[in-house]
């Protein structure tokens, strides 16, 4: 009777107590030996008891609802991958993965200077030859301004000149009117004195006759003395009239003088009269130069496309070549896809192709290979096994059609990622998913700020 009420509290207390609820009781449990001298044996050794009859254990239910949730998402992964993977192609076409890319355009300063404003920032899409910067170009100016001076100044220098070298030509003309008078009296004196030289000797012939007449009487003395004055008379005017001739030479040698001088001066002012035409194109070059600075000091775009990236800001001092923004060419916009060995050498250039982003698998863009490489990637370079060459990937360059992106250059993104179909086979045709939807309208280029 003594032992039920201690075998029940017994089976009631849990495992772990059943050390304090045996000795509490007094009663020998039979996993457990009691001592009879406690300084015989040493403390007691403890035996695990069977688990109690009277209360259910609880089992673990978050790791099967871990568990459970990712069969769940697995499955609905695999569902949605199974149904949004592209058909399989036809024939004569095959496709790669790439990223959409374009050329990038530095904007750089030609000058060194500092940046006054900026027309343009990230984003924005710009045209060939738009404005989106501007550098200060004070001290340009001031210089633009000095070479406009000079410009004017060299003006007035050859107006001057101008007039002197008229005066020449006049003086010139002058002279050589002189010299034509000069020589004309020198004619006219050569004329004379060839006159005179005549009579001298029609009177020498006179003298001549009448001296033998005189000698025999048939002439008197008188008529001998009045022919050999006459001659007298006519070797006179001669010698005057050579005298003349030489007075004459002389003033004509005088006169051809004074018109060489005349046409030495003139050519001098002419002379200085083209130096000082020199001068002012000069200075008018230096104005022209100094506004190809101011305009060159105007940063344009030179392809059409956006902007995207902005490195300096206004008011930075930037060296010569100093990056102010980093656009995209638009009309150069393509994908680099990489295919094997076998599909890279039917690839030819300017074969039709395909683009379809991920980010929109219902906009077909239309392409044409440009490029194929003629060396392998993503291999070892000596590899010289058929198996391993079959391994061997070709990068291959799809470039859109710049038609298509002719007006919508906002739209243009680099790196997202799509796929790039290629037709191998000319004669093979294009699956209906892959024909490209008819030009849409341009887009409007964003302004700037």
């Amino acid at each position: 009777m003594t032992d039920a009420p201690d075998t029940f509290a017994r089976d009631t207390v849990p495992a772990g107590n059943a050390l304090i609820e045996a000795r509490s009781t007094g009663v020998a449990d039979p996993g457990w030996a009691v001592p009879t001298d406690p300084g015989s044996v040493p403390a007691p050794a403890l035996v695990a008891l069977p688990a109690a009859e009277g209360i259910p254990r609880k089992r673990p239910i978050l790791p099967l609802v871990a568990l459970a949730a990712v069969l769940l998402a697995a499955a609905a992964a695999g569902y949605i991958w199974w149904h949004a993977r592209p058909p399989e192609l036809p024939a004569g076409f095959v496709q790669g993965n790439g990223r959409l890319e374009a050329d990038q355009i530095d904007i750089d300063t030609k000058f060194a200077g500092r940046v006054a404003r900026l027309l343009a920032t990230e984003g924005d899409s710009v045209r060939a030859g738009q404005v989106v910067a501007v550098m200060d170009t004070r001290d340009v100016e001031a210089q633009m301004r000095q070479a406009e001076a000079l410009v004017r100044q060299a003006d007035g220098a050859v107006e001057e000149a101008g007039k002197a070298l008229a005066q020449q030509e006049s003086a010139v003309l002058a002279t050589v009117a002189s010299v034509a008078q000069a020589r004309r009296a020198v004619e006219e004196a050569s004329a004379n004195l060839e006159l005179e030289r005549s009579r001298v000797r029609f009177a020498r012939q006179e003298v001549a006759r009448t001296a033998p007449l005189v000698a025999k009487g048939y002439a008197t003395h008188e008529m001998l003395d009045t022919r050999q004055q006459a001659l007298d008379g006519a070797l006179a005017t001669q010698n005057a009239a050579s005298a003349r001739v030489g007075v004459a030479e002389h003033a004509l040698l005088v006169t051809q003088r004074n018109a060489e001088g005349a046409a030495a001066g003139r050519d001098a002012a002419a002379a200085r009269v083209e130096a000082a035409r020199h001068a002012r194109e000069a200075a008018r070059q230096s104005v022209e130069f100094y506004r190809v600075t101011i305009a060159d000091n105007a940063l344009t775009a030179p392809r059409d496309g956006p902007i995207q990236y902005r490195v300096a800001g206004e008011g930075e001092v930037l060296p010569a070549g100093g990056r102010v923004f980093t656009m995209l060419d638009a009309g150069n916009l393509y994908m680099d896809v990489y295919l094997p060995t076998a599909q890279a050498g039917r690839a030819s250039l300017g074969a039709e192709a395909r683009i379809v982003l991920d980010a929109d698998t219902d906009c077909v863009v239309p392409a044409k290979v440009v490029f194929v490489a003629d060396r392998a990637q993503f291999t070892p370079k000596a590899v010289e096994t058929r198996d391993e060459r079959d391994k061997l990937m070709f990068r291959v360059r799809l470039r859109v059609n710049p038609e298509r992106l002719r007006g919508r250059e906002a739209l243009v993104r680099t790196g997202l990622p799509g796929i790039g179909v290629v037709r191998l086979d000319p004669e093979a045709v294009w699956p209906a998913r892959l024909v490209p939807a008819p030009v849409p309208a341009p887009v409007p280029p964003t302004a700037g700020p």
